[in-house]
């Protein structure tokens, strides 16, 4: 089967959280409000096997384990823009974006011959994928495939230091564990998140009060922006959290 695809700059995409590589959400410390997003997944599942090998595994009392993503995240509420987004509906930063934006709409965490999933637009998006447009996939291969692989090898290579902070976290945090055995237990795919404050102390990061004075104007800003607004009392509970650990970590010697 083939499959056609074209972005026509609808902007649709460009709202909610957006999954990041750990050099690119660094990178957009400046822009993004960051945190840690946990997605687990019971033996079995259909991307069970990558998830394992791009995330990390916990293994459960009853002889079970979970394969656990660990994903840098831009935080953000389904129905906020991306701070990059401007007011034309195109991207203020094109030429430097994330990586995960050049590789939409394939997703380097699902296994390469179900993408195709992936090229039906959602509701509202103006993706075109008549047969006009591109020729993106077929025989269950991406045709196009040098931003996804791409991708794909910065997800490889922080593998080893995702790992690490999981160990810290679980060692540290025990109730983790309940939270992402509840997580998986969801029809749709459960989540847990963690604080980037969290990382970057597991990790013992040279740049942790850097990364902090950037993350903390924005925090704030975000804390003002969900005030008041019970439909995102969750958000706004985290921003304010995380914003009083970026104002600790900002200070620090």
């Amino acid at each position: 089967m083939a499959n056609h695809f074209h972005c026509t700059a609808c902007g649709k995409c460009c709202y909610g959280q957006l999954p990041l590589t750990c050099k690119d959400a660094f990178a957009n410390a400046v822009i993004f409000p960051l945190c840690f997003v946990w997605t687990p997944l019971r033996y079995g599942s259909k991307d069970y096997a990558l998830v394992a090998t791009l995330g990390t595994t916990i293994k459960l009392a009853d002889r079970k384990e979970l394969a656990v993503l660990i994903v840098p995240t831009a935080y953000l509420p389904s129905s906020f823009p991306c701070p990059a987004l401007g007011d034309d509906n195109l991207c203020t930063i094109h030429l430097s974006k994330p990586s995960r934006c050049k590789t939409m709409p394939f997703y380097p965490y699902r296994e390469e011959r179900y993408q195709s999933e992936l090229l039906t637009p959602r509701q509202g998006w103006a993706c075109d994928t008549s047969t006009v447009a591109p020729l993106v996939f077929q025989d269950k291969k991406i045709v196009f495939r040098d931003d996804f692989d791409q991708e794909r090898q910065e997800l490889q290579a922080q593998v080893p230091i995702l790992r690490g902070y999981a160990e810290y976290m679980l060692k540290y945090s025990p109730s983790l564990v309940n939270s992402l055995v509840q997580a998986s237990s969801k029809v749709k795919a459960g989540h847990v998140v963690t604080s980037l404050s969290s990382f970057l102390t597991a990790t013992k990061n040279p740049e942790a009060k850097q990364i902090a004075q950037l993350q903390l104007p924005i925090l704030n800003n975000y804390v003002a922006k969900t005030a008041g607004d019970t439909r995102l009392a969750d958000f706004h509970k985290n921003y304010l959290n995380w914003s009083k650990e970026m104002a600790y970590l900002s200070q620090r010697p």
